[in-house]
This record gives C-alpha cells, structure tokens and sequence, in this order.
C-alpha cells in the first residue's frame, strides 16, 4: 500500500506575511515555510494564492517555478478560484515528481475544475458538497457520483480524482464527526483516494487542544482509509501519528529509526 500523503498548507494568503510576500514577489518568507513543511515531512505543497482575480497568472507561475526551482521539482497542490491562474501554473510545472493537483472541484459550481484537471492529466481535489454542506452520507455520495462520472467521461483515471469528505468543526457540528469517518470508509470499499482539510475540525478550539484533537482525528482517518490529508507538517505531534498509523498499516516497513524517514 502506498504511504499517506501529506499536503502541506502553510504556505496560504491566509497568512498575512505570505499574502504580503505574493504580493510584492518576496521569495523569501515562501521559500522558508516550503522547507519548514519538506524537511518536517511533507509529500506536497499547497500553493494558495487566494481569489487572485487580477494577476492570478502572474502570480502562479512565478510561485511554481519558485518553488520547484528551490525544491528539486517538489510537487504542488495549486489552490485558487481562478482557473486561468490554475492553468497557468501547470503551463511551467515539472511533473518528474509528481502529477500537479487541482484544488478544487464541486459537484455544482466548481464542476469545470475537474475538466481542467483532465485536459491537463492532473490530480484533482473533489469536494463531496454542492451549493452547500451534504446534510448526510446519502447526499454526500451523490455528489461523489456526480463528481466521478465528470471525471470519467473526461477521461481521467478514478485514482486522480481525491475525494474530500469535508471536515467540519467539531466545535458546534461534534455530532456530524461520525459522518464523515463512515463516508471516508465508503470512499475506501470503492477503491478510491480521500484527502481534504482535516485540521478545520479544531477551528475554533484552544491552541493548545489543536495538536491532540487532529492527531487523533488522523488516527481514526487513516483505519478508515484517508489515503492523504491537508495538514501543517510542523505539527510534530500530527506527523508523529501519520508515521507510526503508516507503519500499523503496512504502508512502511518498521525500522526504529520510522520516525526519522
């Protein structure tokens, strides 16, 4: 079995120093939050430029070819509304280590992102949503349908469509939680890859409670058969588990130096 990919996303406008250095081409502070993620552990970047509805292109391009320029062709996840920005990125992307991924598609208006990714022969992020957050596992996997058969009829290989379940807060929709570990076991017995935002389930909770609640949440993930999560490498708790559940599940061959890998 392959082992779980992690999906760095640190380096995101959310930030106000990464926005900034966006915005002003600052290599700097994206380079240093790259190589805090990469030698922490993680397989991908996220690259989230925000909206970016003036110079999205502009923007992506310079940050791929940054980043994969400084990081041995490091493969990324591009994160935007702008779907020109997302094409662009991939015009200058070096796949040697890594097919690009698409983040993201929806099954309503966001359904044009999965052609993108099939016209380009990438990954593409597929959130099992509509208009709206699904109401149950029922609704959940018909927008899952909707979304493969988009992608099937385009062409593309089910392993490059990553299903994301949509983490919610556990902060007000604690009794949602069960959902959406039985649906990621429902994306599993199909065949199929899940990832998305797990650390949104501790939106909202002390700093101090973070690490705990999404180290155990990627514990429960993971037996259930997330294959990959979007997640902060330097969260040496949450990585600690990633690797040690890696290696329960055969993904890694034990080694006492695991930890190390």
């Amino acid at each position: 079995m392959a082992k779980f990919v992690v999906i760095g996303e640190r380096i995101s406008v959310t930030a106000p120093s990464i926005n900034r250095a966006f915005a002003e081409k600052d290599p700097e502070p994206i380079l240093a939050r790259a190589k805090q993620q990469l030698d922490a552990g993680a397989t991908y970047l996220d690259v989230n430029i925000g909206p970016a509805e003036n110079n999205g292109e502009d923007i992506m391009k310079w940050a791929v070819t940054l980043l994969q320029e400084n990081f041995d062709n490091v493969p990324l996840a591009l994160d935007t509304a702008n779907k020109a920005a997302i094409e662009a990125g991939i015009s200058v992307y070096n796949r040697s280590k890594g097919k690009p991924i698409v983040n993201s598609a929806d099954a309503s208006g966001r359904i044009e992102y999965i052609d993108l990714a099939a016209a380009n022969d990438a990954i593409v992020i597929a959130l099992c949503n509509g208009d709206g957050i699904a109401k149950d596992n029922d609704e959940r996997m018909a927008y899952l349908t909707t979304l493969l058969e988009r992608g099937l009829e385009h062409g593309m290989e089910d392993q490059d469509i990553w299903f994301d379940p949509l983490f919610v807060v556990v902060k007000g929709m604690q009794d949602k939680q069960m959902q959406v570990l039985e649906f990621i076991k429902m994306i599993s017995d199909m065949g199929l890859n899940s990832t998305g935002g797990l650390s949104n389930n501790s939106n909202g909770a002390p700093k101090t409670l973070r690490p705990i609640m999404d180290s155990a949440l990627v514990a429960m993930c993971m037996m259930q058969g997330l294959t990959s999560a979007i997640v902060n490498p330097n969260d040496l708790r949450l990585m600690e588990t990633i690797k040690s559940c890696d290696v329960f599940k055969g993904n890694t061959l034990y080694a006492d130096s695991y930890l190390e890998l």
